[in-house]
């Protein structure tokens, strides 16, 4: 049997420690890495090496940015009176393709999850603070999930917030029934929180 050549082995070992990526697909990603025009695989690598150097986080909410602060944060048109705490990044990527909320974020780092030993250490609450103790924000729009972890964080959260900040409204996202879903086919949890926080009409 033919032996993988030590670079070609280097790389697919790299690229198969990516999130979905297994050794097959890394060896597939590889060859087609091999595939390509020199130049094309020179500024990928040269893309690849100024990531980091490249990007930074954002100093008032957190995100990812290649300016500080981030072009949300520094926009004019949104509103400074709405934050939106999101529990990483990528949640915020979500909301802004949406289109639909002018307010400005806020990222906590993450969730409480005792079971992974994440405590509140992790989360960015003194910086959340420090962002709330400038008082232009009216309220804080938790956008943190579903979940168990993220329950238990919003209770810690709100805790905290309106101990310090007694005037401050705090809400959350919505939970319940989906649209175009029925009640039918709802599991027991989806349908308490619909009950729990239904809505006049």
């Amino acid at each position: 049997m033919q032996r993988i050549p030590e670079p070609l082995k280097i790389l697919v070992e790299q690229i198969a420690r990516l999130p979905g990526l297994g050794p097959k697909s890394a060896m597939r990603v590889a060859m087609t890495l091999l595939k390509w025009p020199e130049a094309e695989t020179m500024r990928l690598g040269k893309n690849i090496y100024e990531l980091r150097g490249n990007l930074h986080l954002c100093g008032e909410c957190g995100a990812l940015s290649d300016v500080d602060p981030c072009t949300i944060c520094s926009d004019p048109l949104r509103s400074d009176d709405m934050l939106c705490l999101v529990s990483e990044w990528d949640s915020m990527l979500t909301l802004e393709e949406g289109g639909f909320y002018k307010g400005k974020y806020f990222i906590l780092g993450g969730l409480l999850s005792p079971l992974d030993s994440r405590s509140h250490e992790y989360l960015e609450m003194d910086k959340l603070m420090q962002r709330l103790d400038r008082g232009d924000v009216k309220e804080l729009v938790l956008a943190l999930g579903a979940t168990a972890e993220a329950e238990a964080t919003a209770v810690y959260v709100r805790e905290k917030v309106t101990a310090r900040f007694p005037a401050m409204k705090v809400t959350r996202l919505a939970q319940g029934i989906p649209l175009g879903a029925e009640v039918k086919f709802m599991d027991k949890e989806t349908l308490r929180q619909s009950l729990q926080y239904r809505q006049e009409l």
